[in-house]
């Protein structure tokens, strides 16, 4: 199955592709790896790529493209991806399209995560992180440590990102919503797009998004 992956900041997109995809025996595919593969790797998209990022600039649409079509080629996608983080606004949305179409292929569904913007700054701005090992990640509502603000892995301070105060996950939620959200009006408009709630336990969302998926494809079968 070929996918896409949207829904805002916190809906926990990161964590279900991996599974989805895993389920799915598909490639997951994002854009913060393929960016890190190809500025890793010296290869010309990443050497472009870095230069903006070096320069403070956002990455253009064409490089981004290129790269998330060059992954999209490679031998263990041949039988369908999931892509996450891209595409990330409508021109991005229709150059895939484009490019799918080219090799004679479609999307299969566009999954859309939907989660209430009050539970998204909930999660987000909750979030608390140890300053000795950022693996160490604690939320004050939902995985509290045994004593506040202290880490219960090796008693280090917990604090909260700057980009994770309420203020920022609101800003980026503005983003989401002007930027990438009308891709999913684009592909509803195509018939592709499945909601699901993405609210309960990571498990309960997977089995969730893969029995909408189904029926979707036997639907279209």
């Amino acid at each position: 199955m070929r996918i896409v992956l949207v829904g805002p900041p916190g809906a926990g997109k990161g964590t279900q592709a991996a599974y989805l995809a895993k389920n799915l025996s598909v490639p997951h595919i994002s854009t913060g790896d393929l960016f890190r593969a190809n500025i890793s790797q010296g290869t010309e998209l990443g050497k472009q790529a870095k230069a903006y990022m070096d320069a403070g600039n956002l990455v253009p649409d064409e490089v981004t493209i290129a790269m998330a079509l060059d992954r999209m080629g490679q031998q263990d996608a041949v039988n369908g991806f999931l892509l996450d983080g891209f595409p990330r606004n409508v021109s991005q949305a229709e150059a895939l399209d484009e490019a799918l179409k080219r090799e004679g292929l479609k999307l299969d569904a566009v999954l859309d995560l939907e989660v209430p913007e009050d539970e998204v700054v909930r999660r987000i701005a909750g979030r608390r992180i140890c300053r000795n090992d950022s693996a160490h990640v604690f939320h004050v509502t939902y995985s509290p440590p045994q004593k506040e603000g202290v880490c219960d892995h090796c008693g280090g301070e917990l604090y909260q990102r700057d980009d994770d105060s309420e203020e920022t996950v609101r800003t980026r939620l503005e983003v989401y919503h002007t930027q990438t959200e009308p891709i999913i009006d684009h592909y509803r408009a195509q018939g592709l797009v499945v909601t699901i709630s993405a609210l309960g336990k990571v498990t309960e969302v997977t089995e969730r998004a893969m029995e909408a998926l189904q029926k979707d494809r036997a639907a279209q079968a």
